[in-house]
C-alpha cells in the first residue's frame, strides 16, 4: 500500500528547509519524512534501525533523493531500492545540486525515474518542487504491490 507521503533524503539542513518551505507553498503539504543520509533512508523504507516496527507495507508515494549524501551514495541507496520487491517500484525522484552528467546517466541506469537540478532560484525551485509534487502525488499510479 503507498500513503500520499514523501521520503525526502536530503543531508543539507538549508536544502532540507527550501524543498519542505516549497513543498508546502505548492499545497503539496502531505506527511514527509526526512533521512538524513543513506542508511536512515533505508532504516526508513526496511523497518530497521531507528524505524523498527515500522509499517513497511504502507511506503511514500515518492521519494526525494540527494545523490551526496553520508555514509551510504544516494546511488547506492537506489540500487538498493530497486534491489527489494518490497520497494522495486517506489518511485524515486534525484533531486540534486550535481550539473555533471554522468549522474545523471548513473542514475538512470541505476532505475531513477526523474532526475532534477535543484535551480538555485528559489521562485523556480519552489515551482520546480510544487509540480514535481502534485504529479507524483496526485497524478502517478502505481500498481498494487504485496
Amino acid at each position: 500500500m503507498h500513503d500520499k507521503s514523501i521520503l525526502l533524503v536530503e543531508d543539507n539542513p538549508d536544502d532540507e528547509e527550501l524543498t519542505l518551505r516549497a513543498l508546502k507553498r505548492g499545497n503539496v503539504a502531505n506527511d514527509v519524512t526526512v533521512a538524513r543520509d543513506g542508511s536512515e533512508a533505508l532504516e526508513f523504507l526496511f523497518g530497521s534501525g531507528k524505524f523498527e516496527g515500522r509499517d513497511t507495507t504502507r511506503q511514500p508515494a515518492v521519494i526525494l533523493l540527494d545523490l551526496k549524501l553520508p555514509k551510504l551514495s544516494g546511488l547506492e541507496v537506489l540500487r538498493r531500492i530497486r534491489a527489494d520487491e518490497r520497494t522495486s517500484m517506489l518511485p524515486v525522484v534525484i533531486l540534486t545540486s550535481s550539473s555533471e552528467d554522468e549522474d545523471m546517466i548513473r542514475s538512470y541506469e541505476s532505475g531513477a525515474n526523474s532526475y532534477v537540478r535543484k535551480p538555485v532560484n528559489f521562485a523556480e525551485f519552489t515551482t520546480a518542487v510544487s509540480q514535481l509534487g502534485l504529479y507524483w502525488l496526485l497524478l502517478n499510479r502505481l500498481p498494487l504491490i504485496s
